[in-house]
């Protein structure tokens, strides 16, 4: 299938094109499979157009992730300060909505499930080619966590929740249930609403089990 961003919307920004468009294929395909040939033909650019700004198909993956994260990064400064309970629904209105948002670039070309689908791939291509990627990803996981550390301790000096765990590890528990949980529902080929619907039930009943 050829593959085209409707009205031009992009072309007046070819590097974003260009970006926009590996993406798809590398949402939808491996690392390997999608080759430079490729991505110039659905890009509808000349080859000089286009090797002006990619010189080979690695920096042009790590353009693609970077892209990606900055697009669905979650915004904890802006979720709840006054209650857990509704700062873990931020969280989720929040990754329903980066999602979304995300998505709104590619005008149909691809859709909720094959970027919930494919989201491990892609993050798995890129630990296994850059070493800093890895570096990153700890580095944002290990920010997650303090997050959510200090969320439960906002909590914990509020009297809204109480419980022999650490903040830390009630942070921490938050975290990997979503992730766990996650990523069983988008190996069923879930929605992102799909997803999450889960993960808040246990979020729920975990989060009375430590309410005070």
């Amino acid at each position: 299938m050829y593959i085209c961003i409707p009205n031009g919307r992009f072309m007046n920004d070819s590097k974003e094109h260009i970006i926009l468009i590996s993406s798809i294929l590398f949402l939808q395909k491996s690392f390997k499979e999608v080759t430079m040939k490729e991505i110039v033909e659905k890009t509808g650019l000349s080859k000089g157009a286009f090797y002006h700004y990619f010189e080979s198909k690695e920096k042009l993956f790590l353009e693609v992730l970077d892209y990606f994260f900055k697009q669905v990064s979650h915004n904890y400064e802006s979720y709840s300060k006054e209650s857990f309970y509704q700062y873990y629904n931020d969280y989720i209105n929040d990754t329903i909505n980066l999602t979304r948002k995300y998505l709104a670039h590619f005008n149909d070309e691809i859709d909720e499930v094959s970027i919930t689908m494919n989201y491990f791939s892609l993050i798995f291509d890129g630990l296994k080619l850059f070493p800093d990627f890895r570096d990153m990803i700890i580095n944002g996981y290990s920010k997650e966590i303090e997050y959510w550390t200090k969320a439960a301790e906002r909590a914990r000096n509020s009297g809204e929740i109480k419980s022999n765990m650490t903040d830390k590890e009630i942070g921490e528990a938050f975290m990997y249930l979503s992730d766990g949980v996650g990523m069983h529902m988008i190996m069923r080929g879930m929605s992102v609403e799909d997803i999450v619907k889960p993960f808040k039930n246990l979020w729920d009943k975990f989060y009375e089990e430590i309410k005070a």
